[in-house]
């Protein structure tokens, strides 16, 4: 079996596209994960994804990117924070945001603790989505380690979480703000009207034309004004053909 009818079995079966992400890079994480169980060629891994959920499970699991962290380069969200208060509140007391590729939920809590200490009556609707189901669940249970949480003040961490034999678990007036939804980027329709999408070092993954693709129907589901939030390695140089204006080192502004 050939690597591109590997891809069409997994696209028709699994509904993954793994034709959108960069070849290179995404084949070597697949040859690595087929080396650790002793598999040497494509047709040998299909019949076993085929046959053991476990192993379809964990194929899933790894081929999606899920390393995250709160407040992931701190500073670019203490300037997203700032933006959302001198922006977004200004002209809206109720935003709607979306955390994007949202991995183990740390990035759409993270926003919830921003919304909670700037805008504390607003009722502010956080969506938070993934295609990889596990990890959603994982985020539901809100349950994180010491290495997650490095970022997170010492008043955050203790207004907004408990501790319990070494593990933080965010408290439900946080845990509650957030509702999480299976989505595929390349494959799904996307939310409208948002004030504020979150979609950071995912695309990075992208082949540039998927990348393209996805920045486009980020635009779509924004409203006017509305800011896009990227990975501090995924600045957009064609913003402008996007019909967005550079407001941030990372944020964007649909004009």
């Amino acid at each position: 079996m050939e690597v591109v009818e590997f891809e069409s079995w997994i696209l028709k079966n699994l509904n993954v596209d793994l034709s959108a992400y960069k070849p290179a890079q995404l084949h070597r994480r697949i040859k690595s994960l087929m080396n650790r169980i002793g598999v040497d060629n494509y047709v040998a891994y299909t019949e076993l994804i085929k046959r053991d959920e476990a192993e379809q499970k964990r194929f899933l699991n790894y081929i999606t990117i899920n390393v995250t962290e709160f407040f992931r380069n701190p500073q670019l969200f203490f300037e997203l924070q700032k933006k959302i208060k001198e922006e977004l509140l200004v002209n809206n007391r109720n935003l709607k945001i979306w955390s994007a590729a949202c991995s183990q939920g740390a990035e759409p809590y993270s926003l919830a603790m921003i919304m909670k200490e700037i805008s504390p009556h607003g009722r502010h609707e956080i969506i938070a989505t993934d295609i990889d189901e596990p990890i959603l669940d994982r985020a539901k249970e809100g349950k994180y380690a010491y290495s997650e949480i490095k970022n997170i003040s010492e008043e955050l961490l203790i207004k907004y979480f408990k501790k319990k034999n070494e593990e933080y678990y965010i408290e439900p007036i946080i845990k509650n703000m957030v509702a999480f939804h299976k989505h595929d980027l390349i494959l799904d329709d996307y939310f409208k009207n948002m004030d504020l999408i979150v979609c950071r070092n995912v695309v990075i993954y992208f082949n540039s034309s998927i990348k393209n693709e996805i920045y486009k129907k980020f635009h779509s589901a924004l409203k006017k004004g509305g800011l896009l939030f990227v990975g501090a390695t995924e600045s957009i140089y064609n913003y402008k053909e996007l019909g967005l204006d550079k407001v941030g080192t990372f944020i964007y502004r649909k004009i």
